[in-house]
């Protein structure tokens, strides 16, 4: 006999302020995932707005606020624009490989890189090597990094140089967290083409979607995920079509 389906408890954590938007406060509802049902719970909420880190799915439950909005590609029909395919062209010579997730003392360099440069004040600069490992290796659900190196020689593998932790969803590819060199002058877009790629592999398994988590209008960190068209938002109305301005 099946065992019946667990409804989750959720939580709601104190309120934080906010990242990405000065002045405001950020609170998120969370639950728990574990169990046989893990799997399908992370699925059914990924379709209504939730991420994954670690063995807990949140969204964001701002009293007041509903800036942080979840938006997904539609793999299927996304044509690349002419910056899109020149950095496909010019990062085409990566190696790049889906593992399981496991994490790696190179992967976590590359991380502390990546953070220093990119995010010097944010609140992962802190990670230690077990924090990281955690981060990748405690995931109840279908979990990979994929890796993308520089070529190899001598049947050594190239220089590590962008890493992604992904889920695959039922409906599509969920883009947990990358990092990446940041050196423009020796990999330029870098980020941009983990999340090309990414839509790639969707499409390549028949996947709808590869979700990009949260996109704030205004906040000049989150702008790059409108790029990829066309792109959906998740509205009172369910998923629409987030329009050109």
């Amino acid at each position: 006999m099946t065992a019946p389906f667990r409804f989750p408890r959720f939580f709601v954590t104190s309120p934080q302020p906010c990242p990405y938007l000065p002045g405001r406060q950020e609170r998120k509802v969370f639950t728990e995932l574990s169990g046989p049902d893990a799997t399908e719970l992370n699925d059914a909420l990924g379709r209504i707005g939730f991420r994954r880190s670690q063995s807990v799915a949140y969204r964001p439950s701002c009293a007041g606020c509903a800036a942080c909005v979840s938006v997904r590609v539609i793999a299927s029909q996304f044509q690349p624009n002419a910056t899109q395919r020149k950095l496909m062209r010019r990062h085409a010579d990566l190696d790049v490989s889906a593992c399981r997730p496991w994490a790696t003392d190179e992967q976590y360099q590359l991380l502390r890189r990546y953070l220093a440069a990119r995010h010097p004040g944010g609140g992962m600069v802190g990670m230690d090597e077990m924090d990281y490992a955690d981060m990748v290796e405690q995931s109840p659900v279908n979990s990979v990094i994929v890796e993308y190196r520089e070529p190899g020689t001598g049947g050594m593998p190239g220089r590590l140089v962008g890493c992604c932790l992904t889920d695959r969803q039922a409906d599509g590819l969920s883009m947990i967290y990358s990092f990446f060199d940041t050196d423009q002058d020796v990999r330029p877009g870098l980020g941009n083409f983990i999340i090309l790629d990414h839509i790639a592999r969707a499409r390549e398994a028949s996947l709808p979607y590869v979700y990009l988590g949260y996109w704030v209008k205004g906040s000049a960190r989150m702008a790059y995920k409108t790029r990829y068209r066309p792109i959906e938002m998740l509205g009172p109305r369910g998923w629409t079509l987030l329009e050109e301005e």
